[in-house]
């Protein structure tokens, strides 16, 4: 880890104000100066690892400058990981929550560091041999089926949200963002948030959906298990076929895009199952029909382009923290082309 100091912390970090507040809320967490690295930032919420030089946790905070406070509720990613703990589903021990924007500048909350590897480069994926490959894909489904499988009232997420009109709101919800962020032409980007309204399914059972469930969202640990499910900012309660048309999105849709910093060397180009082998995969675990997915499919490929318009648009005024963010802006048309094609055929 770095040697980072209170005189130097990373961006939207302040080590000494973390520590009186953890002195004052939770004195047996931590026993000595604190310091951090960034792990992940810019795309989502900031991601930082802390330690004291005995001990080490995450924070995650949501990201600097231009966001919309409903992606990145703090208290909901809590909420689930703390739910989901005595689960089949595995996620990180939490810690506290803390909403005082006064300590770092925006809720946080503190969860334990989980030993493991994130595979979000080619190079890292690469070093996965093809059966490992087949194996880590089958396992991320298996770990999604058992979340949709997951009772809400037996472990007191009963109203963490509302499942009915569920697909209606998602759409206006995304549509809404995308006013927040878009002051450049992007075409196509109308008739798709317009011909998704005009065609959203009736929808099918509720589900805890994770909203952003892909391959590096999850932690692996050596024996190729996956450890921990990360990055529950967009979790709720709704249809599970939307995990699915996102995780399709991510798998495939992002073939022969340059400069992708967003779902590298992930596919079948790379040694990795078909999505349709993954959603039988699916089906078998779950026992839910994966056949009419197109509109979830078009849907994740407007939820992706909402998001990267968001951190184009927030590249361009200087807010994103790391790096890998100049041709994010480019990548979004082509997303809303793919996106038209599945819900023209729907």
């Amino acid at each position: 880890m770095p040697e980072d100091t209170a005189e130097d912390p990373p961006p939207g970090f302040d080590p000494t104000s973390l520590r009186a507040y953890l002195e004052a809320e939770r004195p047996d967490l931590c026993r000595g100066e604190l310091r951090a690295e960034l792990i992940q930032g810019g795309r989502s919420n900031l991601t930082y690892r802390v330690t004291d030089g005995n001990g080490s946790w995450v924070l995650r905070r949501p990201p600097l400058g231009h966001v919309l406070a409903t992606a990145h509720d703090m208290s909901r990613e809590y909420r689930v990981m703390s739910a989901l703990a005595d689960t089949a589903v595995p996620v990180p021990r939490t810690h506290l929550l803390c909403a005082d924007e006064n300590v770092l500048g925006a809720p946080f909350y503190v969860m334990d560091f989980v030993e493991g590897q994130v595979y979000r480069s080619r190079e890292q994926v690469e070093r996965l041999s093809e059966p490992q490959r087949r194996d880590l894909s089958l396992r991320m489904i298996e770990v999604l089926a058992q979340l949709h499988t997951v009772d809400p009232g037996t472990v007191g997420l009963s109203d963490f949200g509302r499942p009915e009109g569920f697909l209606e709101r998602q759409v206006r919800r995304w549509s809404k963002q995308l006013e927040a962020s878009l002051d450049r032409e992007l075409p196509g980007v109308s008739e798709l948030r317009d011909r998704l309204a005009g065609t959203i399914p009736a929808g099918g059972r509720t589900a805890i959906v994770h909203g952003d469930y892909r391959l590096d969202n999850v932690l692996v640990g050596d024996d190729g298990r996956i450890r921990a499910v990360l990055d529950w900012e967009m979790a709720t309660l709704g249809d599970p076929l939307t995990d699915l048309g996102l995780l399709v999105v991510y798998w495939e849709g992002f073939s022969g895009i340059r400069d992708n910093p967003i779902a590298k060397g992930v596919g079948p180009e790379f040694g990795f199952p078909t999505a349709r082998e993954l959603l039988r995969h699916y089906a078998e675990h779950s026992g839910t029909d994966v056949s009419e997915l197109d509109w979830y499919i078009a849907f994740g490929f407007f939820k992706i382009a909402v998001i990267l318009e968001g951190i184009h648009y927030r590249y361009t005024r200087g807010k994103t923290v790391g790096e890998g963010f100049e041709h994010v802006g480019s990548m979004v048309e082509p997303l809303v082309r793919q996106g038209l094609s599945k819900i023209r055929e729907n």
